[in-house]
């Protein structure tokens, strides 16, 4: 059956020519009907093929389509993969925590791609204008639905496609690899039999042997990483002695590096002969790769594949194997959920992985299985050999995964008083019985009645009102007449900001102190549950100890003080290289949390204190000394001219303009960009007080009250004035700064010597350091 006898006006859209036995069954499904689809099949049996099916039929419908991929990075593969549809004119736009969202190409977009997290956010914000383009979705594609069973991830997208299905009853369309309870997820989608499809290994393009091979584990764990390795190579060497390929995947991408290095070598020492040396074409290619370690490597016929590598190397790395040149290749996961690049022999060498906010961790089984069905290279192999490489203390664990394959379980349960929270605060939920209406569109209360012992299923209201007085009794929710609900102001902040709520509360805590310093902030963060799992390992603890030397910390664990480390030495821009492995991750959800920690102060502090969130959360980001983070609230400075202009003596935007376009270029920009830098320095708020007849002196036991001008020369912004006396607060006030206010100021003879009087103006919004200014009044 061709693409262009069945949809001719989409022929182009697909990557072949004849839809496969598979594809062809699931065809009058995904086009004749309107019904809800949930189909599991074998990875590499063409999945792909049914979400472009389902695609193509919205778009002809003239209505939208929303791809829902299980990575960050597999957003941007679908992005370019689908230049096809582009082709066709319909427009693909990827939506992702780490690009701007443009809400007007959302809302015009023909197929949107997101990961569930990032629909999460949306389907929160969805009466909003920036997020309304949810509301508008015909046909909701899950790709590899089975993430459900992920511990955390899993919740997410439970939660998130519910809420989905209640703001606009899209059509959804549900993929996975082989899973046994595929009914169970028919049943959460409403999907009918005809349209629910359990395709069997039958279906694979190629057999698959599969086993476990286990190794002799030792006391040293990198020790233990070369022996896997040694396995690993025993295992692939008779198919590349055959010119067969090998599939090797490891932890982490610093992995697939070392592992490629130390192969070349063993290959070259066992004699298999590999390697194009002497294709002076490939020889030619390779000096386009921009890695040189993969340069060297690939023309042995050994290459790494991991995110971390540019895009125009991942390309080549894909197509030289996909031609046979590259015949050995070290992988993370990241590839095995992405592009179908199969072997003839996969390889897991690493079961374990270390997880920066997690410690060491089992690999899912989910991955495993995803992985192990890249073996078999279609119209190449006959047979796909895959292989886990473990402990003997695993082995059963891992031939019992590979016989009985694994069911899918809901997440929910775990984290069901955060969802439930966000649920009330977007006003979705306002009794005990929309909470039970709201549990009955999740996967959790379909797999509940399957399994009804193991999810405690006959206690589940009493479990949902325990929850709920739980939600009471922390603050987060509310109750009122005729036993409603609503969230509190601390419930809608921790729904907005996805915090745990121990997280929130412990937020919520820090509002309440007489005064907020810096390193509160900091320990708040890194006290956060959010970091709760993560580990020190041995030969990080000298370095922690130096960056946090004089410091009191008594009272934190190993991992919390790690943690601290780690912010303390991104904001000083001096992160010690023992720590740099999981500094980066650790250091994206600080700011996340700094950012939710500021609006905490805003919301229950004052301005000032979220300013000085505000200004913490940007020296981490940017690593530059506190009296210079004002300049990263400028366009265009980052850390560099952050550092290059403090140097030179400007280090605020008030020096920036004051400077002028002509001593930005003294002090070392370009002219083009000097022009840019002063123009966002202008585009900031820039405060000027007049304090008018404000006296020298004043007699004991009189007073009088005089008035303070805060003027804002710049642009309007949310602002808060303090005025204290002799450092005890007076008065305090927030405000929308357009031109100037006026602030009264009560000056009094006290039975002290003098007075200083201190006004002090702060924008909670932007990391630019407080305007203070003081007048001293003698007492007479």
């Amino acid at each position: 059956m061709e693409v262009a006898e069945v949809l001719p006006d989409f022929a182009d859209a697909f990557a072949f020519e004849e839809f496969n036995r598979m594809q062809r069954e699931a065809l009058p499904a995904l086009l004749e009907r309107e019904d809800n689809v949930v189909a599991s099949a074998p990875t590499a049996s063409g999945k792909t093929a049914l979400a472009e099916l389902a695609i193509c039929k919205a778009l002809a419908d003239g209505g939208t389509a929303l791809f829902i991929a299980p990575l960050r990075a597999l957003t941007n593969e679908k992005e370019a993969d689908w230049d096809r549809f582009e082709s066709l004119d319909y427009s693909v736009y990827v939506v992702t925590g780490e690009r701007d969202l443009n809400p007007r190409r959302a809302r015009h977009a023909d197929i949107l791609v997101m990961t569930p997290e990032k629909l999460d956010s949306a389907t929160r914000k969805h009466d909003s204008r920036r997020y309304d383009f949810v509301t508008d979705i015909d046909v909701c594609v899950i790709d590899e639905v089975h993430l459900l069973d992920a511990d955390r991830r899993g919740s997410v997208l439970e939660v998130t496609i519910s809420r989905l299905r209640r703001l606009c009853s899209p059509r959804v369309v549900a993929l996975s690899a082989t899973m046994p309870n595929v009914d169970d997820v028919a049943a959460w989608l409403d999907a009918p039999p005809e349209c629910t499809f359990e395709f069997g290994d039958e279906y694979r393009p190629v057999d698959l042997n599969a086993g476990v091979k286990t190794y002799t584990h030792g006391e040293n764990t990198f020790a233990d990483k070369y022996r896997r390795l040694y396995r690993a190579l025993d295992l692939a060497e008779p198919h590349l002695r055959e010119d067969g390929q090998a599939l090797v995947f490891v932890s982490s991408r610093q992995d697939t590096v070392q592992a490629a290095k130390k192969a070349r070598d063993e290959i070259a020492e066992r004699d298999v002969p590999m390697g194009a040396r002497g294709d002076y074409d490939f020889h030619t290619e390779s000096k386009d790769l921009e890695n040189d370690t993969l340069r060297k490597s690939a023309l042995d016929g050994v290459a790494f594949h991991h995110a971390g590598l540019s895009k125009n190397d991942k390309d080549l790395v894909e197509e030289w194997f996909k031609q046979g040149k590259i015949e050995l290749l070290f992988s993370t996961s990241t590839l095995a959920w992405g592009v179908n690049l199969p072997a003839r022999c996969v390889v897991i060498r690493d079961t374990k992985y270390h997880d920066p906010l997690e410690g060491e961790v089992d690999m899912s089984p989910l991955d495993v299985l995803q992985m192990l069905g890249r073996a078999g290279r279609p119209g190449y192999d006959d047979v796909g050999y895959g292989w886990v490489v473990c402990d003997g203390a695993d082995a059963d664990k891992y031939r019992r995964l590979l016989r009985d394959g694994k069911e899918i379980e809901s997440r929910l349960a775990d984290s069901l008083d955060s969802h439930l929270n966000a649920e009330i605060a977007m006003g979705t939920i306002t009794d005990l019985e929309d909470v039970m209406d709201w549990l009955e569109t999740t996967f959790y209360y379909v797999r509940g009645q399957s399994k009804p012992e193991a999810y405690d299923f006959p206690n589940l209201r009493q479990r949902v009102r325990d929850c709920l007085e739980r939600l009471v009794e922390q603050g987060f929710v509310e109750t009122g007449e005729n036993l409603s609900i609503e969230a509190t102001p601390l419930g809608v902040l921790a729904s907005k900001y996805y915090l745990r709520l121990d997280t929130a509360a412990r937020f919520a805590a820090v509002c309440e102190r007489d005064e907020v310093t810096a390193e509160d902030l900091l320990e708040a963060v890194a006290t956060a549950e959010e970091f709760d799992s993560v580990s020190a390992r041995q030969s990080e603890r000298d370095a922690i100890s130096a960056v946090l030397v004089g410091q009191e910390t008594g009272d934190l664990e190993a991992g919390e003080r790690k943690v601290l480390a780690i912010l303390r030495g991104a904001a000083s821009g001096t992160t010690p290289s023992e720590l740099r492995s999981d500094a980066w991750v650790i250091r994206q959800n600080a700011t996340r949390l700094l950012s939710a920690l500021q609006a905490f102060l805003e919301r229950f502090c004052d301005p000032h204190a979220a300013n000085l969130a505000r200004r913490v959360e940007a020296r981490i980001e940017n690593g530059v000394a506190d009296d210079a983070v004002g300049l990263t609230a400028i366009d265009g400075v980052g850390p560099g001219r952050a550092s290059k202009l403090s140097k030179e003596g400007l280090s605020t935007p008030g020096d920036v303009v004051d400077a002028g376009v002509s001593g930005l270029v003294a002090a070392g920009l370009s002219e083009g960009v000097a022009e840019r830098v002063y123009e966002g320095a202008q585009s900031l708020p820039a405060v000027e007080l007049e304090w008018g007849a404000f006296p020298d002196t004043v007699a004991t036991g009189e007073s009088d009250v005089h008035q303070v001008t805060v003027r804002n020369v710049g642009e309007p912004a949310q602002a808060g004035v303090r005025v204290t006396v002799n450092g005890v607060e007076m008065s305090s006030v927030s405000t929308y700064l357009r031109d100037e206010e006026t602030i009264p100021v009560g000056v009094f003879g006290a039975n002290e010597d003098e007075l200083e009087f201190t006004v002090s103006v702060a924008f909670p919004d932007e990391p630019l350091v407080p305007l203070e200014e003081s007048r001293t009044v003698v007492v007479e």
